[in-house]
């Protein structure tokens, strides 16, 4: 096997690792370190998508956590609002569909006292369980929070089509201050800063090698969130070797030079935004549904600044290497919230976690710009060319010296 097929081994190892490991691993932490990896993976998604829209195309965004939250409230609000009738209650919004009522709940804030304003508590109260009243599929709000994010990225990527550089970064991070800034202020849909919540992936449980799994239990949304990871590093991968991911490349290296070369940098632009934008809303979309509640602070630039980081230091060129730096940074940042003692001084890692997170970032900026893990995986991909181009360059020289 010669090296520069060592990483696609590599990863197809760590590929089998993850889908074995949640059937061997069996020690008392097993919810927790799944839920480490279910976090990992979703940061994952996030940081090789960014990858995608930074390192190759060179659109340095701060909305991705945005488009995270268009996905989230998205399926959070028709999950939560709108449900299947056979009969009519006549006291909400509602639409004859076939021989189906399509409801829609009318918002009603969070104060416990408005609970009896809830039109459709009170017509199953009037019906007394003689009506069955069917809530929305999950699956169905998350390709909704999916599309409407690809919708929110083509709008922004239309407006910041001609801005650059850090007009851009500033525009986005607008955006995300002003969604969050939306969602908080807008308490009677969205309950503000309350929460609100969502059912599980699988509320009635889901059946998974020949073994029932209760809807609390961590393996289903494991192995939901690891798909989408593949799936998402997959078209990830299908554009980059494309002539979508030569055509945007050529975007980040001089914009102006690859217009003029006849490359549609408009349409390119946009594409990238609206793919890497749908990538986010569908990962904020089932991650929503794994946690069950969604507030604004979800939607902080603090959340977006550890998805650059996490991609910067995996590598920022390369969204492979991006996504393994995400994984490990999380479980690293897991790991040291451990506390120490230094002789009768306590340390507390909670605080100085986020001080060593902020070191690495700076010493990767400083001293491997590409990122910690991207440069290892470029050398066994690459190192076979330096070799190839000396021996090639070396019988040129002994046959020109032969020659004469």
């Amino acid at each position: 096997m010669s090296r520069q097929h060592t990483p696609q081994l590599a990863g197809l190892v760590l590929i089998a690792f993850f889908a074995v490991f949640p059937f061997v691993y069996s020690a008392n932490d097993y919810p927790y370190i799944m839920h480490l990896l279910i976090t990992g993976f979703f940061y994952a998604i996030l940081a090789s998508s960014w990858s995608m829209l930074a390192g190759y195309a060179g659109q340095f965004s701060f909305g991705h956590m945005g488009f995270t939250g268009i996905g989230a409230y998205t399926t959070a609000l028709f999950c939560h609002y709108i449900y299947l009738s056979p009969e009519a209650t006549n006291l909400c919004t509602e639409y004859a569909i076939g021989d189906q009522f399509l409801i829609f709940v009318n918002p009603i804030g969070v104060t416990s006292s408005t609970l009896s304003q809830d039109c459709l508590r009170q017509a199953l109260s009037a019906w007394d369980g003689s009506v069955q009243v069917t809530a929305m599929p999950v699956w169905l709000g998350i390709i909704l929070g999916t599309v409407m994010g690809g919708v929110f990225g083509l709008l922004i990527g239309l407006l910041v089509l001609p801005l650059r550089a850090a007009y851009l970064a500033l525009f986005t991070l607008g955006f995300s201050e002003i969604l969050r800034a939306a969602i908080s202020a807008e308490i009677a849909i969205t309950r503000g800063q309350a929460g609100i919540e969502l059912p599980y992936l699988f509320d009635q449980g889901i059946t998974l090698f020949g073994r029932h799994f209760d809807k609390t239990d961590k393996l289903p949304p494991y192995f939901v969130m690891f798909f989408l990871l593949l799936t998402c590093l997959g078209i990830l991968a299908w554009l980059a070797k494309s002539k979508f991911g030569l055509f945007v490349r050529a975007l980040r290296e001089d914009q102006d030079a690859a217009a003029a070369l006849g490359v549609n940098t408009t349409r390119y632009k946009v594409l990238v935004f609206v793919i890497t934008s749908m990538m986010a809303a569908a990962a904020g979309a089932v991650m929503a549904h794994y946690v069950r509640i969604i507030t604004p602070n979800n939607l902080m630039i603090l959340q977006m600044s550890l998805v650059v980081a996490m991609a910067v230091i995996g590598g920022v060129e390369n969204f492979v290497a991006a996504a393994i730096g995400a994984i490990i940074i999380e479980f690293t940042l897991e790991l040291l919230r451990n506390s120490f003692e230094v002789g009768d001084i306590v340390i507390d890692m909670t605080i100085w976690r986020l001080v060593i997170f902020g070191v690495l970032l700076m010493i990767t900026l400083r001293f491997s710009r590409n990122g910690i893990i991207s440069p290892i995986i470029n050398h066994f991909l690459r190192g076979h060319v330096a070799k190839e181009t000396v021996a090639k360059r070396g019988a040129a020289a002994e046959s020109a010296g032969g020659s004469s």
